[in-house]
């Protein structure tokens, strides 16, 4: 018997065939391939399509609505609050006012506990952080002690208002960030007349204030007539005890303190480069209001609650008692004396009204120059505040003539 399977003949048409439907299969392979593929093709299509239009929508209904739908609150309430960013990048950075930085290094007996009552009031109702400090005795620091306080105050949360009774501090002398500084002063004479009967009789809140404020007094002091201590020269009313404003804006170098041209012009030159604002209390309703415009994060409704009644019911028995004028020779004298505070406040008023002329706000006194006349009128032209301590008589520290020297390098 032959065998077929190994005819040449027979191999051939065999393999022929074989690879005939080999090639027929590929091809309708090929072809279901591409069919399936064209069909998952148009169907991936038209998912993302209808991704996108779901997305479109929601969209359209999260801005009709104001927000979110309930669902994907109440989503994201289940799986928390918190995002990858939230938990594992930088905090989102608060967006502070400008300035966020104000020290008021208030005046003695010029309105300051006025405006410190309104600041209350207002940290409250704005959300700043308000530092008032309880020290009063202290306006002259060394140099540590400065280092100290500016290192206290710009660890305070921004933005802050820092108030206390201290001659002015240079920051930058020390490379810290220098605030803004804000201030009110008021008439030279009409502050030395209102400190020296209130630290002998207090004001209408109680008798016995003074006695508690001045124990060491004795009664041939306290009873001392204002002429008689102007007239014979006594140390309370004379040099160096009436050169006081100046020096809250001079600063720290021991060369503020002493009367004259240099303490002054320094002083001027760091309320031109430092100060927001330095108002006058003659004029407190415009100061409050150039407030309320240069600083509104700070300031603002300040006049309407100065004016409220409730505001003045917390200040109607801080009058200071028995306070009376002295004769027109004792007030010349006093203001001879005071030549170099009023060339100060004369400076102040001027550059107060013209910051008012500036927006527009009409100046009660356009005289920059005080005329001999407006001695008699003292104690009208001046709205009494509320009164409030000032600082005790401080021991000088003592200032090496090497560390007195440094202040001059730079101001």
């Amino acid at each position: 018997m032959k065998n077929y399977s190994s005819s040449p003949r027979l191999n051939n048409h065999s393999a022929s065939h074989s690879t005939g439907h080999s090639a027929g299969r590929n091809s309708r392979n090929r072809f279901w391939l591409s069919a399936l593929g064209l069909r998952f093709s148009l169907r991936d299509y038209g998912f993302c399509m209808a991704t996108l239009l779901l997305f479109c929508l929601g969209s359209l209904f999260y801005q009709l609505n104001g927000g979110p739908p309930k669902v994907l609150l109440e989503i994201r309430q289940y799986l928390g609050e918190s995002t990858f960013v939230d938990d594992h990048g930088p905090p989102t950075p608060r967006e502070l006012p400008f300035p966020s930085q104000v020290i008021y290094n208030r005046v003695g007996k010029c309105g300051s506990r006025t405006v410190v009552l309104l600041l209350r009031i207002l940290a409250e109702k704005h959300q700043f952080n308000l530092v008032s400090s309880d020290i009063h005795n202290k306006t002259r620091l060394t140099k540590h002690e400065q280092v100290d306080l500016m290192r206290n105050i710009s660890t305070i949360p921004q933005p802050f208002l820092y108030t206390r009774h201290v001659h002015f501090l240079n920051f930058t002398r020390f490379r810290i960030e220098q605030p803004v500084y804000i201030n009110i002063i008021r008439d030279p004479i009409n502050r030395f007349l209102s400190n020296y009967f209130f630290r002998r009789f207090g004001d209408w809140r109680g008798e016995q204030n003074h006695l508690i404020r001045t124990p060491q007094m004795k009664d041939d002091e306290r009873y001392l007539d204002i002429n008689v201590c102007i007239m014979e020269n006594y140390p309370e009313c004379s040099n160096p005890r009436l050169f006081y404003i100046v020096p809250y804006f001079c600063g720290q170098h021991p060369q503020c303190r002493e009367p004259g041209v240099w303490a002054v012009e320094r002083a001027k030159q760091n309320v031109i480069e430092n100060f927001l604002l330095v108002g006058i209390l003659e004029e407190l309703e415009d100061v409050l209001l150039l407030l309320e415009r240069l600083l509104p994060h700070y300031f603002s409704d300040v006049l309407n609650i100065y004016k409220s009644p409730e505001f003045w019911k917390m200040g109607n028995l801080t009058g200071t008692v028995k306070k009376h004028m002295p004769t027109l020779e004792a007030l010349q004298v006093l203001y001879q004396r005071m030549k170099y505070e009023y060339d100060f406040y004369n400076f102040i008023r001027d550059q107060f009204h013209l910051t008012k002329k500036k927006i527009g706000l009409k100046s009660t006194s356009q005289n920059s120059v005080h005329e001999p006349d407006f001695l008699r009128e003292l104690a009208l032209r001046t709205h009494e505040p509320l009164e409030e301590e000032e600082e005790e008589d401080e021991e000088e520290e003592d200032v090496g003539q090497e560390d007195a020297n440094i202040w001059f390098v730079q101001p």
